[in-house]
């Protein structure tokens, strides 16, 4: 964004860039009942786009969290707009859940039709946009950072409406666990998705055909940013799913963190272990693997299973599966 112009002088003016367009076609809520446009008259309204298995999402949710809780008495409202990318996400039950494991306090509007996304043309997940007293919306941020500058234009709308006791300092909210920032100077592997829509670079020997059910085997060696099954696996549109209990997914990563989003078909729960250049992980293990890469999937949801401890070079991860029905979406890094 160009519109800060420095620490002394603060933000140019922000222009407008059009009206606040509501939230008719939420098919729900939680936190909140309805809101409307006019029920938010008068305040300083920040709409964020999100899905809750979203990485990018994630390492900006300290700071939502952070701004709703610090501004809300000076006249802010945080209204999260959940519009699901994978199937299990429409789930109310899913969305409540981890809204409330990850403590998403603010009015959360349900988006699974993209209804709100539509009605904002919207295309980003994360997509911020903020509204100024009058209801127009006067900035916005695609994607993580700039984390000043949006507190900045908070800051700013909230001048603008009368409030001159809000803060002027920056919050800093805790950089751990799957909401840390990542290390983007050592990032050197793309998001991943393990479906046929969707995904590219397999390494598998015979590649894959969708739907089909066959056993998977690994190569004698991938190559940075490659992947690939061992076991009994269809390759689904959106995601690789395990038939038969001892299954692996391998993926030659360069990367501080590894994150994959899963989730059970039975719903029962499947332990995991994970290897790094086939050894336990020790000190580098995520927030869901202990040091011997031990883990369990629970809830459809994204799992941190590496966090480098160290030098970052290329290695290999390697996760086996102990039972059968596991779906794996896609691999993200940081």
């Amino acid at each position: 964004m160009s519109w800060w112009s420095g620490r002394k002088t603060g933000l140019a003016a922000l222009p407008v860039e059009g009206r606040l367009p509501g939230f008719d076609g939420a098919t729900g809520w939680l936190n909140s009942e309805r809101l409307e446009v006019a029920d938010l008259r008068g305040k300083v309204v920040l709409v964020d786009f999100w899905t809750y298995t979203c990485i990018n999402w994630l390492r900006t949710l300290g700071y939502l969290r952070a701004w709703a809780e610090k501004y809300r008495e000076h006249g802010l409202v945080v209204v999260g707009v959940h519009t699901p990318e994978f199937p299990f996400e429409r789930d109310v039950d899913n969305v409540r859940q981890a809204a409330k494991e990850m403590r998403v306090e603010y009015p959360i509007a349900l988006d699974p039709d993209y209804a709100v996304w539509t009605a904002f043309s919207n295309r980003y997940w994360p997509a911020a946009y903020f509204a100024d007293a009058e209801g127009r919306i006067r900035n916005h941020q695609f994607g993580e950072g700039e984390y000043e500058m949006c507190e900045r234009v908070i800051q700013q709308l909230l001048r603008e409406a009368g409030r001159d006791d809000a803060p002027g300092d920056f919050v800093s909210p805790p950089n751990d666990g799957v909401e840390g920032q990542a290390d983007w100077t050592n990032v050197e592997s793309p998001e991943t998705y393990l479906g046929i829509q969707q995904g590219h670079n397999f390494a598998s020997p015979g590649g894959a055909n969708i739907n089909e059910r066959r056993a998977y085997s690994l190569p004698e060696k991938l190559r940075l940013n490659s992947w690939a099954l061992s076991g009994d696996w269809t390759v689904e549109s959106r995601a690789s799913v395990l038939d038969e209990a001892g299954g692996e997914i391998a993926f030659r990563f360069h990367a501080r963190d590894v994150n994959l989003v899963l989730r059970s078909r039975t719903g029962e729960s499947v332990p995991f272990r994970v290897l790094v250049d086939d050894s336990a992980p020790g000190d580098s293990h995520g927030v869901d693997t202990d040091t011997e890469g031990n883990g369990v999937l629970v809830q459809p949801r994204l799992y941190q299973l590496v966090r480098q401890q160290g030098a970052i070079v290329d290695r290999t991860f390697e996760i086996t599966f102990l039972e059968p029905g596991v779906e794996a979406y896609v691999f993200t890094f940081g």
